[in-house]
């Protein structure tokens, strides 16, 4: 499928989760087969090769990263919010465009020194993934890149990455306009 295709079957939902956010509904992406493998394929080609492990943020970012480590031939590691993972965590807070989160990880997740790539369903305002790159550098892995569904450009999320010295950072879609 090209593109185009692919941000037709992500549906915009305004005012959720509260009144002034538009969000990105990508259910009807992962209920089309043809949809949700050539996002995953596209992600996949997208990525860096020489990769240990892929972290996956919640939830979404599990559907995409597990696909594209195995077909990477990588580990699948999960960023989990709080209370999630049964074993002793590093976790980070930051800020939402709508509140803050909490996010966390095994701090046996992954061996000090492993290539890490980040997959996520989207970027927004680019605290989630700073979050998520924090947690991998706690964990002494070397962060490799960064690769999303989509980046809505509006926000900015990709010059926080920059100002975070996040790079490369790889967007299948973008979006210019909520």
């Amino acid at each position: 499928m090209h593109s185009h295709e692919l941000a037709a079957l992500i549906r915009q939902v305004p005012d959720y989760p509260q009144p002034g956010v538009v969000f990105r509904d990508i259910t009807p992406l992962l209920a089309s087969p043809a949809g949700f493998a050539s996002a995953v394929d596209a992600l996949v080609e997208l990525s860096p090769r020489e990769v240990d492990v892929v972290v996956g943020i919640e939830a979404r970012g599990f559907l995409f990263g597990a696909p594209v480590a195995l077909a990477l031939g990588a580990g699948f590691v999960p960023i989990r919010k709080p209370a999630k993972l049964p074993r002793e965590v590093v976790s980070v807070t930051y800020e939402l465009e709508y509140g803050t989160e909490t996010l966390a990880l095994h701090t046996d997740a992954f061996a000090s020194g492993a290539r890490v790539l980040i997959v996520d369903d989207v970027l927004a305002t680019g605290g989630t993934v700073v979050a998520a790159a924090e947690l991998v550098a706690r964990l002494g892995g070397e962060l490799v890149g960064v690769t999303l569904l989509s980046e809505l450009a509006y926000l900015g999320g990709r010059g926080r990455l920059v100002d975070a010295g996040i790079s490369p950072v790889t967007s299948l879609l973008t979006f210019d306009a909520a």
